[in-house]
């Protein structure tokens, strides 16, 4: 059975926050591409790479709001402090198709 896109997107968030490298990257399409102010469209072996790793950074990160907008489209609003201070907020727009992440794109947000 597949599993909702809400669900895909809360699973890989688990997997990024306890970085199970392997199991996140069964979440994610071959096709999958990655943007953010800092990166436009960069493949799946490059968000592994650079952005994946990432998580030691944050001493917290609490998922605030998941909200499909439709049948492919999650909204996951997020609140995040990093371990060297500051909290900030940040908005993603998820697409999943048939079980997989297809695209992410980051909005980044302010300190709060």
């Amino acid at each position: 059975m597949i599993k909702s896109p809400t669900d895909v997107v809360e699973e890989a968030f688990r997997h990024y926050r306890s970085q199970d490298r392997e199991a996140a990257y069964a979440l994610y399409a071959d096709g999958f591409t990655f943007t953010s102010p800092r990166d436009d469209h960069i493949d799946k072996a490059a968000f592994f790479e650079r952005c994946f790793p990432t998580a030691d950074r944050f001493a917290e990160q609490r998922l605030l709001h998941v909200v499909p907008a439709d049948e492919e489209l999650v909204l996951v609003h997020y609140e995040y402090e990093l371990t060297t201070g500051g909290r900030y907020r940040n908005v993603e727009a998820i697409t999943v198709r048939d079980g997989l992440i297809r695209e992410v794109q980051v909005f980044f947000g302010g300190g709060v």
